[in-house]
């Protein structure tokens, strides 16, 4: 199956366990990965046959920022869920969340969550 990546998409939000994350904030920084079938705006090269980036970033946008979650593990299930909200072409998405300025006992370090989720079957 065909992929579209966004990677290294940074926004600013409050999300963590503990009070100076909620407090103060940090930046998060997501890679997207969206899996649909692009044999068509291959061959059209129309832009309305593809899934527009721009909505792709914004739907992300509105999960981290939206939101106030603890976990990078939550925060990764929204976004993904908003991946596919946002167009329903995208059959399988990739999300992965990482926390540059994660409290950590060193100096420096990332921490990172990386899931992948197929489209939920409609029933």
């Amino acid at each position: 199956m065909d992929a579209i990546h966004l990677n290294d998409l940074a926004f600013f939000a409050y999300h963590g366990v503990f009070d100076e994350e909620a407090r103060l904030g940090q930046r998060f920084l997501v890679d997207l990965t969206c899996w649909l079938d692009l044999s068509l705006p291959g061959q059209t090269d129309a832009y309305e046959d593809t899934v527009c980036y721009a909505s792709l970033v914004k739907a992300a946008e509105a999960a981290v920022t939206g939101n106030r979650v603890q976990l990078l593990e939550k925060l990764a299930q929204i976004i993904a869920d908003a991946i596919f909200d946002a167009d329903e072409r995208i059959a399988r998405v990739s999300i992965k969340v990482r926390k540059p300025g994660a409290p950590l006992p060193i100096a420096v370090g990332t921490v990172s969550v990386e899931i992948t989720r197929d489209r939920p079957a409609i029933s």
